[in-house]
């Protein structure tokens, strides 16, 4: 069963001058239920935009989009989803309370306050939202978000401005709605976050979808080692190559390792680590989108 269903979705946006502008090409993805996918590409790839669509907010140019199993116009859908926008629009003169009934209101859901507690705000439920840090008032938008116990929610950089030990209760509490049986999308330009909140990921690149795929599968091991030597000799020599602070050598098998790192040691390097040779989001982002 899928959350997301987008088959050949595209959008374009007019220009007052010449074609219209396409930010979105042809995408064809599905999201399966109950998964963490994140959403990764440079500015302008097209992650807003296909936000935009699965809320309805915008039409498609081309193509369709499909969100829990019915069209993203769909009242009763909505009221399923749970949204944190990038750009987050707070009424200044509320308390925290306020503003969380005032939305539990609108969804026709239950008042939740121990929703403050949970993302950091207990102490702050009766302040004014006018003197929060950004910080704070992410916090507050991720408890909108999690009003109602939403089946999906889609997070637009849900931890910018939270300092580090906030972003890693960010993260638990994602980990814990998708062990709910949520299903969570995330768009984020800090792809660490991504890696440990996500299963699998999709890439964006002018608008086209250019690799999708479980996070184990897009970061598999390469064909070689990465290894860090200390001292002196020539790793250069011994048919490694440099990396940052490490070298990596490129021939799969071990014995071939093997013979080269004796080469190396003999002549005065050290060797302090050998790993499989393997990529990350950044490496794996860079290479999509080179």
């Amino acid at each position: 069963m899928t959350a997301i269903q987008a088959t050949g979705l595209s959008k374009s946006f007019p220009r007052l001058f010449g074609e219209p502008q396409p930010a979105l090409r042809a995408l064809t993805l599905s999201i399966p239920r109950g998964s963490a996918f994140g959403l990764i590409g440079p500015n302008g790839a097209g992650k807003t935009t296909f936000i935009k669509l699965l809320l309805g907010v915008a039409r498609p140019s081309g193509g369709e989009v499909q969100v829990l199993g019915s069209t993203p116009e769909d009242r009763a859908v909505r009221a399923r989803i749970g949204y944190l926008p990038e750009r987050l629009h707070l009424p200044d003169a509320w308390t925290p309370l306020q503003f969380l009934a005032s939305v539990a209101r609108l969804k026709n859901v239950p008042v939740e306050p121990p929703l403050l507690e949970r993302v950091g705000l207990g102490e702050a439920t009766h302040r004014k939202i006018g003197g929060f840090s950004k910080g704070m008032r992410q916090r507050l938008g991720l408890a909108i978000a999690l009003l109602g116990k939403p089946e999906l929610l889609i997070l637009d950089e849900p931890t910018d401005g939270i300092d580090p030990l906030g972003r890693v209760e960010v993260r638990r509490i994602l980990l814990e709605e998708k062990a709910r049986g949520a299903t969570v999308l995330l768009n984020s330009h800090l792809l660490a976050e991504t890696e440990r909140v996500c299963d699998r990921v999709g890439i964006l690149h002018l608008g086209r979808l250019v690799r999708e795929g479980t996070l184990q599968s897009l970061t598999a091991q390469r064909e070689g080692w990465v290894v860090k030597f200390t001292g002196g000799g020539d790793p250069a020599a011994c048919g490694f190559v440099p990396h940052a602070d490490r070298w990596t050598f490129d021939r799969p098998d071990v014995e071939a390792l093997n013979a080269a790192l004796g080469k190396a040691r003999e002549g005065g390097a050290w060797v302090t680590e050998v790993l499989p040779r393997a990529f990350d989001l950044e490496d794996v982002l860079a290479e999509a989108t080179r």
